[in-house]
């Protein structure tokens, strides 16, 4: 079993930075990828990165350029950097795993992100 457990989220102003935390307990071996969600009032829960056990990462393109996405493997942790935050980056952020071997996916309780303009 698989638990995710993000910190960092919090108020700033437009143009600042916020980094996201997303500890990673339990069966770490059964995870090919890892990712940041992220769902506003009223609309869907969006992808806005991922990396996969080699490393590999993707971006959605509003985020490219401002976000960044790493783990730390000796401390079980993924996270996602964000600079140049904007009013539209508002919402709550969800970390996820995806295990491959069961194709489930496992849900952190995500963070509020709030940026005022």
């Amino acid at each position: 079993q698989v638990r995710l457990v993000e910190s960092g989220g919090g108020l700033v102003q437009a143009g600042g930075s916020l980094r996201l935390s997303c500890v990673v307990s339990g069966t770490i071996f059964s995870i090919d990828r890892m990712g940041w969600y992220r769902q506003a009032p009223g609309k869907q829960r969006e992808l806005v990165a991922s990396i996969n056990r080699v490393g590999i990462t993707n971006l959605v393109n509003s985020v490219k350029g401002r976000f960044s996405i790493s783990r730390d493997n000796g401390k079980n942790t993924v996270y996602l950097q964000m600079d140049s935050l904007k009013p539209e980056d508002t919402a709550v952020y969800f970390c996820n795993a995806f295990i491959p071997a069961t194709s489930l996916n496992v849900w952190g309780q995500g963070t509020q992100v709030t940026v005022s303009s």
